[in-house]
C-alpha cells in the first residue's frame, strides 16, 4: 500500500450559494488529489435496507444504518470511502486532508473518506450529513493513527452542501468545528474554523490542553484552529485557499458550472491570487495539480462539479471528470439513472478497460510532450463539452417532467441511455487520443 503512504496534502473544495451564482442555484466543485497512479473509479450504490451488521469501515466497527441512500462516490480503489460524492437528495460532499499538530494515536479510528460515505448514505440534507460526520467523529474518532495496513492517515476537513445550505467541517481526532457558509466558501488543507460564531465539539478545549496544544483567540477564548493548525505544513493549502477564494469572489453573482470547472483547472502558483486564469501547466503549486517532477507527491486525479436545483425546475446535474480537470471531459451524470458500469472499473494495475487509466495515460502524455500536446487534448474535448453543456440541462428538464408525471422508470431509461451514449462518445475520443500518444 505504498501509494497511500505518499498521499499529498492537497485537494480543493468549493461551493457557491444562490446569491453567488448566475442561475440562483448552489454549485459545488472539488478536485480530488491523490497519488498519481492510484485509480479512483466512480461507483454508484443503490438505496438499501439492512438487518444489522457492520458498515464496512476498515479499522473500527461502525454499526450499519437501518437504511442507506442511493449515492455516487469517487472511490480510491483500496478504500471503503470516497474523496467526493453525492446522493439522491442532492447532498454533495468533498473531503480534504487537514494538517494538524495533534499527535499520532495508537487508537484505531475512521479514515476520513469513510466519513464521506457514511454521510452520503445517511444524510438527506446537508445539516443531517454534518450531524452524521460530527457524531461519528465524536464516537469513533478519525485522523492520524498507527496501523499495519500501510494506510496514511490524517485529520480531515469537508464541505457539505445541499440545494439550500452548505457547511464547512473540520475534524481533528475526536473533535470537530462547523461553520455555515454564506455567499461562497472554499477549503484547501488548512485549519480555519473555531471562531466565536462556529460550533465546536464539547471537550475540544480540554483535549487540546491535555495534548499541550491549547491556545486562546484574541478575545481570550479557546481557538480550535489556533490549537490544532499545523501552519508549517499548510503553505500550499493557504496559497490555494487564497487563489480559489479570490477567483470565486471575482466571479460572485455570475458563477455557473463552467466557471467552477475553470477554477478547478487553474494553474496559477498563487503568488498573485488575483491574476487571470492560468490555463496551461505553469509549475508545481496550483489548484489543478500535476506531477511534473519526481518529488511532487500527487496529482488532481478526479473532479466533480455539482449544479444543484432547489426550485424543482430540473434535475440536478453532476459533472464528473477523471484525472486532470484541465485535460478531461466532464461527463453529465444523473443519479436518477444508472451509470455506465465501466466507470467503476479501476484497480492497482493499469488496464485498457478502465476509463480512469485511459485518462491517466492521456494526462501523462500531455505532461511529457508539452504545451502543444496539451492544447491538442483540450481541443479534442471542446466540441463535445460544449454540446453536453447544452444537452444535459435539456435532459434534466425532460427527466424531471417524467418523474413528476409518475413515470420514473421512463425517466431512468432516458437518463441511463443518455449517460451511456455520452460515455461511448467520450471513450471513442479518448482512445483515439491514446493511440496518437502511443504512436508519437
Amino acid at each position: 500500500m505504498s501509494s497511500q503512504q505518499q498521499q499529498p496534502y492537497s485537494c480543493d473544495t468549493m461551493v457557491a450559494m444562490p446569491s453567488a451564482t448566475a442561475n440562483g442555484q448552489v454549485i459545488f466543485g472539488k478536485n480530488s488529489d491523490r497519488p498519481q497512479e492510484e485509480a479512483q473509479p466512480l461507483v454508484m450504490r443503490p438505496r438499501a435496507v439492512h438487518e444489522g451488521g457492520e458498515s464496512g469501515a476498515q479499522f473500527v466497527d461502525v454499526p450499519q444504518a437501518r437504511e442507506t441512500l442511493r449515492h455516487v462516490g469517487s472511490r480510491p480503489y483500496w478504500c471503503a470511502g470516497y474523496e467526493h460524492g453525492f446522493n439522491e437528495h442532492q447532498v454533495v460532499i468533498g473531503n480534504e486532508a487537514l494538517p494538524t499538530r495533534l499527535p499520532v494515536s495508537d487508537e484505531p479510528k475512521l479514515v476520513g473518506m469513510e466519513l464521506v460515505r457514511f454521510a452520503l448514505e445517511r444524510g438527506s440534507t446537508a445539516a443531517e450529513a454534518v450531524e452524521v460526520i460530527t457524531g461519528l467523529v465524536s464516537q469513533f474518532g478519525q485522523g492520524k493513527f498507527e496501523n499495519s495496513a500501510g494506510v496514511r492517515t490524517y485529520d480531515n476537513s469537508y464541505i457539505v452542501a445541499d440545494p439550500k445550505e452548505a457547511y464547512m467541517v473540520e475534524a481533528v481526532g475526536h473533535d470537530w468545528a462547523v461553520r455555515k457558509i454564506g455567499d461562497f466558501g472554499t477549503i484547501s488543507n488548512v485549519c480555519r474554523l473555531g471562531g466565536p460564531k462556529d460550533r465546536v465539539s464539547p471537550g475540544a478545549s480540554k483535549r487540546a490542553s491535555e495534548a499541550g496544544l491549547a491556545q486562546s483567540d484574541d478575545a481570550g477564548g479557546f481557538s480550535f484552529s489556533g490549537a490544532f493548525a499545523d501552519l508549517e505544513q499548510s503553505a500550499s493549502g493557504i496559497a490555494r485557499q487564497c487563489r480559489t477564494e479570490t477567483l470565486m469572489g471575482q466571479n460572485s453573482g455570475d458563477m455557473d458550472a463552467r466557471t467552477v470547472m475553470r477554477i478547478l483547472s487553474d494553474h496559477s502558483d498563487g503568488v498573485d491570487p488575483a491574476e487571470p486564469f492560468v490555463d496551461d501547466v505553469a509549475g508545481q503549486l496550483s489548484v489543478c495539480l500535476h506531477r511534473t517532477e519526481s518529488e511532487t507527491p500527487g496529482v488532481s486525479a478526479a473532479s466533480l462539479v455539482a449544479d444543484l436545483c432547489a426550485t424543482g425546475e430540473r434535475l440536478p446535474v453532476f459533472w464528473c471528470g477523471m484525472y486532470s480537470p484541465c485535460m478531461t471531459l466532464f461527463l453529465p451524470t444523473f443519479i436518477e439513472g444508472d451509470l455506465p458500469p465501466a466507470l467503476a472499473v479501476g484497480d492497482a494495475a493499469p488496464s485498457s478497460d478502465s476509463p480512469w487509466w485511459t485518462f491517466y495515460r492521456l494526462t501523462q502524455s500531455g505532461i511529457a510532450e508539452g504545451p502543444e500536446r496539451r492544447a491538442e487534448i483540450r481541443a479534442a474535448w471542446a466540441p463535445l463539452q460544449r454540446e453536453l453543456m447544452e444537452s444535459a440541462y435539456e435532459m434534466a428538464i425532460r427527466g424531471r417532467d417524467l418523474i413528476e408525471g409518475a413515470r420514473p422508470e421512463q425517466a431512468s431509461a432516458l437518463l441511463s441511455g443518455y449517460m451511456h451514449e455520452n460515455f461511448s462518445r467520450t471513450m471513442e475520443i479518448a482512445r483515439s487520443l491514446d493511440r496518437q500518444a502511443a504512436v508519437s
